[in-house]
């Protein structure tokens, strides 16, 4: 019975993947676009292969833990249920036992394993060959729509920053929660962004149960995104949220000036983190900080000796936290530093943060030579706030270089979409190749 199902899931999934990857190849309208789906489905399933061929570390914990859900799945699903809904939840495996609250992003990947291990036969090389091919298809779709919706930016901007940018390329593949958070991230921000921005009558009007499905997706994209790391989750719903209201403000011939677009965004990310204070106290500021501390200070003991930063000062509360939040973002996107560590890792990490100040510096020229591109107003502010919200949260509770540049994923492609569109890096683009035709 397991196996047949598994064979009637991956037929089922064949299905509908092989008739999607020829329609791209057929639609794609030039050379590249050909290259970058080659390229980007090829190295996300290589480089998921090649990292849990062997699980090792976390991929195995939690590969492990999962299947005991799946066997309690098919010999008592009620029990099952139970589990997976329960508040706090305890797993026996051999001479090990997991205690995980409701709220644990591992114990809810752990859960989305036990559902990918009806398809694999609990093989976590093939659940980490389904997470590549998610992250794929869901980058796809948004590099896609960018380069439908806005043509006068650089079309290659999104397959560099969400297919091809190395630290993303690297993280967010394979079995690990970067893969689920990267790619629930993209294909999200892929529907938002078409349905805000497609011009009216480029399609014919959608029928009611299209738009249905697309509710349907929106708001299980959003639930798996803000379960996997929901700290990082929300500043992307929220200026998700934010673009969305202003968008319609302009429809309706509103918000037109670059200022009145500000204030309005500004305003509804005001009012969102005020009312997420008062529904939930994980929200509240003293949450926060204290949050904020807490994470930072329980990795620093277990880095002596090797490369990390420090904040000697930092309390638990807000102007503290603000106070170290610039250097944060520094620390986010520069470190470690070329030379800095000779661990392969650490110096690769280097290597690319060398290349993305080039390109930061690219950018700033740009936009003081009013280069900056074309990508809506409100849409960029949303991305730069977004961006430096995010890099800040990561600064500031990830000491650890190593785990830092993994967390960074999750930032870079939405940081280099923005950082490409200038016209200095667009005329690079066309140079190696990224061309309309």
């Amino acid at each position: 019975m397991k196996i047949a199902l598994a064979i009637l899931l991956n037929a089922g999934l064949l299905a509908g993947l092989l008739p999607w990857l020829w329609r791209q190849w057929r639609e794609a309208p030039a050379a590249w676009w050909r290259a970058a789906l080659v390229m980007g489905l090829g190295g996300r399933i290589a480089m998921g292969l090649m990292r849990n061929w062997d699980l090792q570390l976390d991929a195995k914990f939690m590969n492990d833990l999962s299947q005991p859900i799946t066997a309690q799945l098919w010999a008592h699903p009620a029990q099952a249920w139970q589990t997976l809904t329960q508040a706090v939840t305890l797993i026996h495996i051999i001479n090990y036992t997991a205690v995980f609250q409701g709220f644990s992003n591992t114990w809810f990947f752990i859960k989305v394993l036990a559902f990918l291990n009806l398809f694999s036969g609990g093989m976590g090389w093939l659940n980490g060959f389904y997470l590549s091919l998610f992250t794929f298809v869901s980058s796809w779709q948004l590099v896609r729509v960018l380069a439908r919706v806005f043509p006068a930016t650089p079309p290659g901007a999104g397959a560099v920053a969400f297919l091809l940018w190395p630290s993303v390329w690297f993280w967010a593949t394979g079995l690990s929660k970067e893969s689920l958070l990267v790619g629930t991230g993209a294909w999200l921000t892929a529907l938002v962004l078409e349905r805000l921005y497609d011009e009216p009558g480029h399609r014919p009007p959608a029928p009611w149960w299209s738009r249905a499905g697309w509710w349907l997706a929106v708001v299980l994209l959003a639930y798996v995104h803000f379960k996997m790391r929901y700290f990082f989750a929300a500043p992307l719903l929220a200026v998700l949220v934010g673009i969305a209201l202003v968008r319609g403000l302009q429809v309706r011939g509103l918000a037109r000036t670059r200022w009145a677009q500000a204030v309005a965004l500004l305003a509804v990310l005001g009012s969102g983190l005020w009312m997420a204070q008062q529904m939930s106290v994980a929200f509240s500021v003293n949450k926060f900080t204290n949050q904020v501390v807490r994470v930072y200070t329980s990795d620093l003991p277990k880095l002596v000796g090797r490369p990390h930063f420090e904040y000697p000062d930092l309390r638990p509360t807000l102007e503290s936290v603000l106070s170290y939040a610039p250097l944060a973002v520094a620390n986010t996107l520069t470190r470690p530093y070329l030379g800095e560590s000779r661990d392969l890792r650490l110096a690769a990490a280097g290597a690319e943060n060398l290349l993305l100040l080039v390109v930061v510096m690219v950018a700033a020229v740009g936009a003081v030579r009013g280069r900056a591109g074309h990508l809506p107003f409100v849409l960029g502010l949303g991305l730069v706030i977004f961006c430096i919200v995010l890099a800040a949260l990561m600064g500031l509770t990830t000491p650890n270089l190593g785990s830092l540049h993994r967390y960074r994923s999750d930032l870079m492609p939405y940081l280099v979409l923005l950082l490409l569109q200038n016209g200095y890096a667009a005329a690079a683009l066309r140079r190696l190749g990224f061309r309309d035709k």
